[in-house]
């Protein structure tokens, strides 16, 4: 025989109960079938909150209570259509009626609710909705729970008397129908015979009490999800079914929040090894979750993350507990004299202090008990008061597997540490199914995700992307991800969520991610947007994975950085403010990525897409050392001494780099070396120097004024400077030379200027907006590296600021 139980949302609706008839029927072919059914969907919490109505003397507790009859009558109506069947029911269900009606007039007359009456209040729900179900499924026989599930009273909590249930149980379903409906939930006290109940979920209690006692084949949860998942599908978009749990997992998970059954349920058929097979009401032919005592190759060391919000830390604290026995014994029997249950456990190993998890509506009467409890000590200073954290989260993953698999708990913490969350207090047992810790409330969903994510839960790798940036190479580079999109998920296991986008203007946000496709038309209806402001929206979020991309060369957004990697934000810039600022700034950033334990990458800082900071970290962290820079980093400025020529003047060359996108918006950047001058600083320092824009030698070929004035002023008086750099042109191309912006960096001392290269140079040949960099090194001494390719255009930076991003993905 089997158990079905049926939840409030498999009876709350006409869909859902004509759903639960078609199983209960099928089954019932099969086999004789018990089937437990809980009340009607949010009923339960109608018929205390009616009873809190009428204690307090209003009348419209008469409201609430004729909605409910309403409600029941309604679902009757329609769902019942042989006229006497329905007849029968409605006498039964208005005698119900009629009989919680004279409770709550006694209530509201009074001016008095006990635990009594409001336990006999609460049994209608389930009388109620069993009735109705028994009379829908055609040839199944009620029996009222009330008759066999027995409890008594333990500090004012109802304990089941397992050995006398198990008993009446046996003695009820002697002779069992095929279909056998019982009210979950409710039961009566063995000494008095009042009504009383198995707490809030006790109908899953129910259903495992008598699958238990007889022996079932399976106990059968039919509730509104596919089953347990992975962790809470309204934090994890990506969280799935797990197929298999053991019951130990089932339980951890289920004490930790995950709210698929009643914890006390797993016990009963665990100890006569009967499987719970979790199923969807909504979904019958998805498989579910079957939990048993041992899975088959099994090799997940995680199988799931349960989390409890609202929770409270209260750390009992103070020399005297130092070796002394007893201590912990007061503290818990303390609590479990006034009902108050522990979740959660942390002691340090010196004995001074214990730190206990409860949930924040028991936190006050928790801390009273316990000063109370260490009153004397407390007073003599042996001890200090009770401290109170509240409004924090507790986490777990939890597992069997994990005692198996080295480095979960550093992995973990890890983890956690790298996306700048603080662990206030953590607990694991020697058995190691689980490792549970608190953090700040607001910390929940991003910890949720990143241990999500990071313990491989996830289908998919997560990177949460903001761009700030819209223009020539933001354009690019967002065009880029989402060609590559499909890609990276299929065969990378990667996707690349971009959650922000910001132009100068405007900034939009989606914690599930931009649709790449119109985000343009996004920006320009949405909200204004400024650096702070920008900032502010990125916090708030706190999302985890997170990648600040700057695509921009403003020095209001280089100014974020700080406050980004500080709160464990990635940083990847093809801004070259903040790397060629001041060196206190650049040494600040790069401290703080190390310390948080995230990236600050700039490689586009520099040749755009080239990797030459990364081989020259490469080369330092191997144990080289950098004597000698050489290069040509400015692909406008090469691409102008390329272009120069007999029918092509100075100012000409100018005007072709702008329009081609190689130069700056304003070409007197790259004119005045600036652009070249912040690359040799960035160079420099990464080669292991301490400099300065400042110290960097300059030898320009355009004269100082015109950089003075407007850009408008800029382009009028430039052709002044065609005849001479026409006659020095001249004059180099009958020397067989050619010219090229050269910075050089020797020993740690910097200068950039122009130089005529002859043809044995390797500096001669290079084409277009090339860049160069020519590396000595200790080892490459004789024979220095070099490193050439495209050093300009927005596709090749836009793809260079890919390479950065695609690193800190394969972290």
């Amino acid at each position: 025989m089997k158990v079905l139980k049926f939840g409030g949302t498999s009876v709350g609706s006409v869909k859902s109960i004509l759903s639960l008839k078609r199983i209960v029927e099928n089954e019932a072919r099969r086999q004789p079938i018990v089937v437990v059914v809980s009340a009607l969907g949010g009923i339960t919490d109608q018929l205390i909150a009616t009873s809190r109505l009428a204690v307090s003397g209003k009348d419209e507790w008469r409201t609430s209570f004729e909605q409910m009859v309403d409600r029941h009558h309604k679902m009757i109506d329609t769902i019942i259509t042989d006229p006497n069947d329905r007849e029968t029911l409605f006498n039964t269900v208005d005698a119900l009626f009629e009989q919680l009606h004279s409770i709550y007039f006694g209530v509201f007359l009074i001016r008095d609710l006990s635990k009594k009456t409001q336990d006999a209040i609460v049994s209608y729900g389930e009388r109620l909705s069993s009735n109705i179900v028994a009379t829908l499924v055609r040839g199944s026989k009620w029996m009222d729970s009330r008759s066999f599930i027995k409890t008594y009273d333990i500090a004012g909590k109802n304990t089941l008397d397992s050995a006398l249930t198990n008993q009446l149980v046996v003695e009820a379903f002697k002779d069992m129908p095929r279909v056998t409906l019982v009210p979950g939930f409710i039961s009566t006290d063995r000494d008095t015979g009042e009504i009383t109940n198995l707490g809030r979920g006790g109908s899953d209690y129910t259903a495992a009490i008598i699958a238990a006692a007889l022996d079932a084949e399976v106990l059968e949860i039919w509730t509104d999800v596919d089953g347990f998942m992975t962790a809470d599908p309204r934090v994890i978009k990506s969280a799935y079914t797990i197929d298999q749990l053991s019951y130990v997992e089932a339980m951890e998970l289920c004490n930790f929040g995950a709210k698929v059954i009643y914890p006390p349920t797993i016990y009963p058929v665990c100890v006569k090894n009967i499987p719970i097979r979790v199923k969807n009401t909504f979904n019958p032919s998805a498989p579910g979750t079957i939990i048993k005592d041992k899975i088959a190759n099994d090799a997940k060391p995680i199988k799931g993350i349960s989390s409890i919000n609202g929770t409270s830390l209260i750390t009992v604290s103070g020399l005297s507990m130092v070796g002394v026995i007893g201590v912990n014994r007061r503290i818990f029997t303390a609590l479990a004299d006034n009902g108050i249950s522990v979740f959660l456990v942390s002691q340090a190993s010196s004995e001074n202090s214990t730190s206990i998890g409860v949930r924040n509506e028991d936190a006050e009467e928790a801390v009273e008990v316990l000063n109370h409890e260490f009153a004397s000590e407390i007073a003599n200073g042996a001890m200090f008061p009770m401290h109170l954290e509240s409004n924090l989260a507790t986490i777990a993953i939890v597992g069997e597997n994990m005692k198996h698999t080295p480095g979960i708990a550093g992995k973990l913490f890890g983890t956690l540490g790298r996306s700048g969350i603080s662990v206030i207090a953590c607990a694991q047992g020697g058995s190691e199914t689980n490792i549970s810790f608190v953090v700040d409330s607001r910390s929940l969903r991003k910890s949720l995700n990143v241990l999500h994510d990071s313990f491989f839960l996830s289908e998919y790798k997560v990177l949460n992307l903001f761009v700030c940036g819209v223009g020539t190479v933001g354009g690019k580079l967002l065009e880029q991800i989402r060609n590559q999109y499909d890609e990276l998920k299929e065969h990378s296991r990667l996707k690349l969520n971009v959650v922000g986008i910001a132009s100068s203007k405007n900034a939009i946000f989606d914690r599930d991610g931009i649709d790449l496709n119109n985000y343009r038309e996004q920006l320009h209806n949405s909200e204004p947007s400024t650096p702070q402001s920008l900032c502010e929206n990125i916090l708030k979020m706190n999302i985890f994975n997170s990648v600040f991309v700057d695509c921009t060369a403003s020095a209001d957004i280089a100014a974020l950085y700080p406050t980004l990697l500080n709160h464990n934000i990635n940083v990847v810039a093809a801004n070259k403010i903040a790397a060629s600022s001041s060196y206190d700034n650049y040494r600040l950033l790069k401290d703080t990525a190390l310390l948080r334990g995230v990236k600050f990458l700039f490689e586009t800082n520099v040749g755009a897409g080239l990797p030459i900071i990364g081989t020259i970290n490469d080369l330092r962290n191997s144990g080289d050392r950098i004597l000698r820079i050489e290069a040509v980093l400015s692909g406008t400025l090469n691409f102008i001494f390329n272009e120069i020529a007999a029918d092509v003047p100075f100012s000409e060359t100018v005007r072709r780099a702008k329009e081609q996108g190689y130069s700056e918006p304003d070409p007197r950047i790259d004119l005045s070396g600036t652009d070249v001058i912040r690359k040799l600083v960035i160079l420099t320092r990464e080669a292991g120097y301490r400099i300065e824009q400042d110290d960097v030698e300059k030898h320009l070929f355009v004269p100082d004024e015109y950089f003075k004035g407007s850009v408008d002023d800029f382009w009028k008086n430039l052709p002044k400077l065609d005849a001479d750099f026409e006659r020095k042109r001249e004059q180099l191309d009958k020397e067989g030379k050619r010219w090229r912006f050269v910075a050089t960096m020797d020993q740690g001392k910097a200068s950039v200027a122009l130089k005529a290269v002859g043809k044995d140079h390797p500096f001669y040949s290079l084409e277009g907006s090339n860049n160069i960099v020519l590396l000595t090194t200790e080892r490459y001494k004789e024979y220095p590296m070099l490193i050439q390719g495209y050093g300009a255009g927005a596709s090749v930076t836009a793809a260079g600021v890919f390479a950065n991003i695609m690193s800190i993905a394969n972290i």
